[in-house]
C-alpha cells in the first residue's frame, strides 16, 4: 500500500479556498483558553470549508505562534473575526441567518447522531471553554444545544477533538441531505 504524497491530493491554495463555496457552518470558540485547540479548530474549518470562526473574549487570535503549531496554516485560509463578547458575535450570526447551537451538555441536549440537519439552513456551532464550556450567556442565545453521546467515565471531549466530531458529521448531513 503506498501513501498518496501531498503534491498529489489537487487541494485547493489558500487563494482558491477563498474564493470557494463554503458550508453554511460557523464556528463561535467562546473564551477558549488554549493556543493549541484555537489551531486545531482553525485546522479541522480548513478541512471541511467551514465560512467563518469568530474568536470571543480571552480566546487568542493569530498570528500567534502557538496556534500556527496546529493550524499549519490553516489561519491564512479560513475567515476569522475576533469579538469582545460571544454575545456580540452570536448576534452578528444571528443577524446572518444562522442557528446558533452550543455543543454542551444541556438537560434539553439533542444527541447529534438525532439532530435534523437541513442544508438550506445556516449553523454556527458554539464551543466553550476548556473547563467551564459554553458561558451561560451564550447558552440563553442559543437555538439549540447538541450533546455528542459518550460512553466512558470522563464527561468531556477535548474541543479540538470535539470540533472535529461536529464538523464531520454536520458536513457529511448537509453534503448528503
Amino acid at each position: 500500500m503506498d501513501k498518496i504524497a501531498n503534491e498529489q491530493l489537487g487541494r485547493l491554495s489558500n487563494e482558491e479556498f477563498k474564493i470557494a463555496p463554503k458550508l453554511p457552518i460557523a464556528i463561535v470558540l467562546d473564551q477558549v483558553r488554549s493556543l493549541h485547540n484555537v489551531g486545531s479548530v482553525f485546522r479541522s474549518a480548513d478541512a471541511f470549508r467551514v465560512s467563518e470562526i469568530c474568536l470571543c473574549g480571552i480566546t487568542a487570535t493569530p498570528p500567534h505562534r502557538e496556534i500556527n503549531k496546529t493550524a499549519l496554516g490553516a489561519t491564512d485560509s479560513v475567515a476569522w473575526k475576533y469579538f469582545e463578547t460571544t454575545e456580540a458575535a452570536i448576534q452578528q450570526l444571528k443577524e446572518k441567518g444562522f442557528i446558533i447551537i452550543a455543543i454542551e451538555q444541556t438537560f434539553s441536549a439533542i444527541s447529534l447522531q438525532a439532530f435534523t440537519w437541513d442544508k438550506e439552513k445556516k449553523y454556527a456551532f458554539v464551543f466553550g471553554h476548556e473547563m467551564d464550556g459554553v458561558s451561560d450567556a451564550a447558552l440563553a442565545l442559543s437555538d439549540f444545544s447538541i450533546v455528542i453521546d459518550q460512553h466512558g467515565t470522563k464527561h468531556s471531549l477535548n474541543i479540538a477533538v470535539c470540533a472535529g466530531i461536529v464538523l464531520y458529521t454536520a458536513s457529511q448531513a448537509i453534503l448528503t441531505s
